[in-house]
């Protein structure tokens, strides 16, 4: 019975967030939409069309032997990778803002470095499961060391450094809890701290984005327009918002309104109330999945089920952290609320998979 009520808890509050994320998008998007396409629903559409092959694969996955993904996890890593090849190819990858990490098919487009997050997770949660003897040695992690140094690299030529830095701190994750000793843990991290200002520093318009974080009044109509419009939004919220459907944001003001910074249009709709409660959700969610890993049958579920639960959670903080002004700017969707397809898609696949952790664990206990 307890499996049964956890199993529905976490289909609601994942359909509950995807579908206040469809309203929150029409929302921000509604009238830059109307504008740029003569449609106030086009990111709506969008966005729906991704929950429901979203619900439907989590649904799918709930059912699905989680144990069998370990058979695909090459498959699923030389897929990704080909994926993640192609939107450097002309004709199939898609160029907006500068950035190329589209891909389009059959009129569809696909974003692979969301994909890539959910098939390093797959892949590090079996290669560690089933080589946990080898994992004291630096030898034994070079397999999972190397999907994800592909990935990141791949990723990075996007450019993203966002998501590149999700998949280093999603992987370093997971090689603790999937029992990497302390000096390879020390001797992964420091390098990869080290990265980060290296990178920073080889392209101009990050350096940018940082010193707009300082201080963004030193450049208002430039790089720190995006963050002073996500505080204006959020300051004039108060407590209780403007209402929803009547954000002034999102005339134009707030670029990315329905994707990167659709919490700032949440806290001037809805309100400092608003946001704490949607905070609140998605720590229930997270807690809900970390008691799945816990309670998992085995340890590939175990490192499955967290993994998951990470990468929800290490986003949704980032996300919050940027709008917020806590951190430097970076392109990380709100997970379940952003408007992007393939987002949306691969959270609720990934909590699918979660699923059918939930229901092998309760068939061992009987």
């Amino acid at each position: 019975m307890k499996t049964k009520t956890n199993y529905f808890l976490v289909v609601f509050i994942v359909l509950g967030l995807s579908i206040f994320g469809c309203i929150m998008v029409y929302s921000a998007s509604c009238y830059s939409a109307n504008y740029h396409y003569g449609n106030d629903a086009f990111f709506l559409y969008k966005q729906i069309f991704g929950v429901v092959l979203g619900f439907a694969l989590m649904i799918a996955l709930s059912f699905f032997d989680y144990h069998k993904l370990k058979k695909f996890k090459w498959w699923l890593v030389l897929i990704t990778v080909i994926l993640l090849v192609l939107v450097f190819i002309p004709g199939i990858g898609v160029e907006n803002y500068g950035a190329k990490r589209w891909v389009s098919i059959f009129g569809i487009s696909i974003q692979p470095s969301e994909i890539a997050k959910f098939t390093l997770i797959i892949f590090a949660s079996a290669y560690l499961s089933e080589n946990h003897d080898k994992i004291k040695t630096l030898k034994g992690l070079l397999p999972v060391v190397f999907v994800a140094l592909v990935f990141c690299a791949l990723v990075m030529l996007e450019p993203s450094m966002s998501v590149t830095m999700c998949l280093a701190f999603t992987t370093l994750f997971l090689l603790i809890i999937g029992g990497i000793s302390k000096k390879h843990t020390v001797m992964f991290s420091i390098p990869a701290g080290a990265l980060v200002p290296i990178l920073i520093a080889t392209e101009p318009y990050r350096l940018k984005r940082l010193f707009a974080f300082i201080n963004p009044w030193a450049s208002p109509q430039g790089e720190g327009f995006q963050l002073i419009q996500s505080l204006y939004g959020l300051g004039s919220g108060g407590w209780f918002g403007v209402g929803l459907f009547n954000s002034r944001q999102k005339y134009l003001f707030l670029p990315f309104a329905e994707s990167d910074f659709i919490f700032s249009i949440i806290g001037e709709e809805l309100g400092l109330i608003g946001c704490i409660t949607l905070i609140l959700v998605f720590l229930a969610l997270i807690i809900l999945l970390i008691k799945i890993a816990l309670n998992a049958p085995d340890r590939f579920g175990a490192l499955l089920a967290a993994g998951v639960g990470f990468v929800i959670a290490i986003q949704t903080l980032l996300n919050i952290a940027v709008v917020t002004g806590s951190i430097p700017p970076t392109g990380l969707p709100l997970p379940f609320i952003s408007s992007g397809g393939t987002s949306v898609m691969m959270f609720m696949a990934g909590v699918g998979v979660c699923l059918n952790v939930l229901w092998q664990s309760n068939k061992n206990n009987i």
